[in-house]
């Protein structure tokens, strides 16, 4: 019998997962890890697939820690700096004058590591923010090379949002668009000749297995989502894009999820990846944080996506602060009444004020009340930044300039290409936030370095 279950495992076709190298004038470990990338790992795992799964800004890989004597430190709750190699920037961001960088592991390391594996059937490669494509195309170009008959799918946020770009320069066989969990399975069965027979089913997301975090060394946190999608249309975001609808898990499936990690890997920090969080809160939420009192789960909490003001209560405040919320972070993206409107007001200055009064009294310190105020909106002015800086600061609460990044498809994206300098429509570098594709006269890039020193004092 052992020598049958021998056979059968290497009979199993073998599956090469990338998640590429980002290059950009600044990258953040903020507990970014490609988690839609990571559920399909598990599910092709679930459906008999051998996985071999290669995460090039891994800096706990144990080829990064042999070869590279000076690894990035870690922060309190798992966060960090990536790996940085320093290189040439490329054509058309020639003019901005900051230094351009690789981030992850070297070139010699991913070598290495596909060295060590034999010849996959198919290769997956993800891709995040459509400025990132650089390491998308290097990842493609660098397997391709090695494994010159292995074709090679490409999906991801950048897959989607620049299907057409991606489909004419990336050198990926098959572009895949959306949440293309299905399409890709059936493509992957094709190919390998591979029977599926676990599919993603959106009307119970609490059928899946986990995402595959055990394929990455080390965890220092895990990033869970209660659920998929989001039932806002906010005018700069391409959520409804990637995920066309709202799906959610149960309070009991999400508990379990956390006391897994939590008991079985020894994690303790969650980082949720939420669009909406909070989105009918007392039949997810709020249960799901009794759940975990009840349990007596010890872990650090965290929102970097930000959370909706008009969804907090008195009662949700006490209980994040009960259940050991560290991070919090909230989307009022301005303070400026006219682009409130504009934007389709989140959230008005006055329940802003509330929510933070509720969040003080249940404990939390203004360090841990953080806000995303957005910065570069087309037409938007240095001083109506100022302004909700200001405003965030005089309420106790910790204010975070988030540039805007102008994404194609979004209610913002047809203004921003009219009012932009640069060739929005052709060239996803000038997506890139740290350029302020929307600088004018009245919010330059030394106005931004002014909003930023703002911050500070």
């Amino acid at each position: 019998m052992l020598l049958i279950s021998i056979m059968n495992k290497k009979k199993r076709p073998s599956l090469l997962l990338i998640n590429p190298w980002i290059y950009d004038f600044a990258a953040y470990d903020f507990w970014a890890k490609p988690l839609g990338f990571l559920y399909l790992s598990s599910i092709l795992k679930n459906n008999g697939f051998n996985i071999h799964y290669v995460d090039c800004l891994d800096l706990r890989s144990p080829i990064a820690t042999v070869k590279n004597s000076v690894s990035p430190k870690r922060k309190a709750w798992g966060t960090g700096k990536f790996i940085k190699t320093k290189v040439e920037k490329p054509e058309p961001l020639k003019s901005i004058p900051r230094k351009y960088s690789r981030y992850g592991i070297s070139y010699e390391d991913f070598e290495e590591e596909l060295n060590q594996i034999s010849t996959p059937t198919a290769i997956l490669i993800t891709s995040a923010m459509t400025y990132w494509y650089l390491g998308v195309f290097d990842a493609i170009r660098i397997t391709k090379s090695k494994f010159p008959n292995t074709p090679i799918i490409l999906g991801g946020i950048y897959a989607t949002i620049c299907h057409s770009h991606a489909t004419l320069h990336s050198g990926a066989d098959v572009v895949i668009t959306g949440p293309g969990e299905k399409e890709i399975l059936k493509l992957i069965s094709s190919i390998t000749g591979q029977s599926i027979s676990m599919f993603l089913d959106h009307r119970n997301l609490d059928a899946l297995p986990y995402p595959a975090f055990d394929l990455l060394n080390n965890l220092p946190y895990v990033c869970i989502a209660t659920s998929r999608g989001c039932p806002y249309r906010c005018h700069y975001c391409a959520s409804s894009q990637l995920t066309p609808h709202y799906y959610s898990r149960s309070p009991k499936g999400v508990a379990d999820e956390v006391e897994f990690w939590s008991k079985q890997y020894g994690v303790s920090n969650i980082a949720f990846y939420d669009d909406a969080l909070l989105f009918q809160h007392e039949q997810l939420f709020v249960p799901f944080i009794k759940e975990i009192l009840r349990r007596k789960i010890c872990c650090n909490f965290h929102t970097p996506n930000g959370l909706h003001i008009r969804s907090m209560t008195e009662e949700i405040a006490h209980l994040m602060h009960a259940a050991g919320f560290k991070t919090l972070r909230f989307g009022l993206e301005t303070a400026d009444a006219g682009i409130m409107a504009s934007l389709g007001e989140k959230a008005t200055r006055k329940e802003f004020v509330l929510v933070v009064n509720w969040l003080k009294k249940a404990g939390f310190q203004k360090k841990e009340i953080g806000v995303y105020l957005l910065a570069g909106l087309p037409g938007q002015t240095a001083e109506a930044v100022e302004t909700s800086i200001y405003f965030v600061k005089d309420c106790s609460a910790r204010p975070y300039l988030a540039e805007y990044s102008p994404i194609p498809g979004t209610a913002l994206w047809e203004k921003a290409v009219e009012v932009s300098s640069f060739d929005l429509g052709n060239e996803p570098l000038f997506h890139n936030n740290s350029i302020l594709p929307c600088q004018w006269e009245k919010l330059t890039l030394d106005d931004l370095a002014y909003l930023k020193d703002l911050l500070k004092s």
